[in-house]
């Protein structure tokens, strides 16, 4: 190895956890401190735990907290929305179909009023 160019090494590093845990390992510093361990990590202790040192997580739980009454209010809007409005031949159409219908029906009348 060349001298003078590799860190030096501390076999008895301090490593510090944000839950209190400490424990010693080698590393090219002293001290450490670090967020999660395995005494807290979620994967070893089987509980959900949310770390959140900046806000992040209440901030995302807020903003879905606030997106819930517009989603419904949005579903039930979409559910009462009206029909698209209908094309001039689809008019035309029901138009004639009703024509027809009240045809028919006075017709029925006058041939009983006859007989």
């Amino acid at each position: 190895m060349q001298k003078g160019i590799h860190p030096t090494w501390y076999s008895d590093c301090q490593v510090t956890c944000s839950c209190g845990n400490t424990f010693v390992i080698g590393s090219n510093q002293q001290t450490l401190e670090v967020d999660i361990c395995n005494k807290c990590h979620p994967f070893f202790t089987g509980e959900v735990k949310f770390i959140d040192r900046q806000g992040r997580v209440d901030k995302f739980k807020k903003k879905m907290a606030a997106a819930q009454p517009r989603k419904a209010a949005k579903k039930s809007a979409k559910s009462a929305k009206t029909e698209e409005p209908k094309s001039y031949r689809e008019l035309l159409r029901e138009q004639q179909t009703q024509l027809r219908q009240e045809a028919k029906k006075t017709d029925k009348k006058a041939k009983a009023k006859a007989n």
